[in-house]
C-alpha cells in the first residue's frame, strides 16, 4: 500500500490551521506545518507520540526534535540500536533510524500542546494508513494514553480495549503488540512519573522482542 501523509498545509482542522498561521505570522523560518513522519515505512518499530511541540517539531519539521522531548527520546532508540548519530536537536545533525519510525498521533502542533477529541478523530486516518503502509510492522510504542487509544482507532478497535499501563504489552487481534510508556515529556522526567531507567527498560524490552 501506497502511504499518503498530509501535506503540510493540512486543513482538516480549523483551530489548527489558525494557530499555524498564527506561529507562521511570528516565526516565518519555521517549519509550521504538518509534520512528516521519520523513519523507513519498512521498519517493524513504530513510536506514535502525541503532537509537535510549537518549538520542537513544529519548528524544526521532524518528530520530536527541538525540543526535551527529543533527547530522551533520539538517545535512547540509540542506545538500543535502533537509530545511529548523534542527536543534536536539529534535523541536519545526521541521525538516521534503523528499523524505527517516529511519527505522532496528530501532525499539527495544537495550542497548548493539546489537541481537541475532534482533532485525535480528524488526524487518525492518516495513522491508519501508516499502519497499513508498514508490512513488516510489529510493534507500536504509544507515549501516552491518548496516543494509546489513537493506535487502537486505527486499528479498528474500541478506546476501551484496553487499558494505558506505562510498560504493558498488548497484542491486538491482528497480533500486533501495542507498548505503552508515559510520554517522554519535560513535565514528565522533571516530575518523576517518567524516568530515564524505566523509560530505557520499556525500550530494551521492545528490542529484546524484535531480536
Amino acid at each position: 500500500m501506497t502511504y499518503q501523509a498530509p501535506s503540510a498545509g493540512c486543513a482538516l482542522c480549523p483551530r489548527l490551521v489558525d494557530y499555524r498561521r498564527a506561529n507562521q505570522a511570528a516565526n516565518p523560518a519555521w517549519f509550521n506545518g504538518a509534520v512528516p513522519s521519520f523513519g523507513p515505512l519498512d521498519a517493524r518499530f513504530l513510536v506514535v507520540g502525541l503532537a509537535p511541540g510549537v518549538r520542537g517539531a513544529n519548528r524544526t519539521g521532524r518528530p520530536f526534535t527541538g525540543d526535551f522531548a527529543g533527547v530522551l527520546l533520539y538517545k535512547t532508540l540509540i542506545k538500543y540500536g535502533f537509530a545511529t548519530g548523534e542527536y543534536a536537536a536539529d534535523p541536519a545533525d545526521g541521525v538516521t533510524l534503523r528499523d524505527c519510525r517516529v511519527t505522532n498521533a496528530v501532525r499539527c502542533v495544537p495550542p497548548g500542546n493539546l489537541p481537541t477529541p475532534a482533532e485525535i478523530t480528524d488526524c487518525n486516518p492518516f495513522l491508519t494508513r501508516e499502519l497499513k503502509a508498514m508490512p513488516a510492522l510489529k510493534i507500536v510504542l504509544a507515549l501516552g494514553g491518548v496516543s494509546h487509544k489513537a493506535v487502537l482507532r486505527a486499528r479498528g478497535l474500541r478506546a476501551s480495549h484496553t487499558a494505558f499501563v506505562h510498560g504493558a504489552v498488548h497484542e491486538l487481534p491482528d497480533g500486533l503488540l501495542v507498548v505503552d510508556s508515559y510520554h517522554v515529556s519535560r513535565l514528565n522526567t522533571n516530575t518523576g512519573r517518567l524516568t530515564v531507567p524505566m523509560f530505557e527498560s520499556v525500550v530494551a524490552d521492545i528490542l529484546a522482542r524484535l531480536t
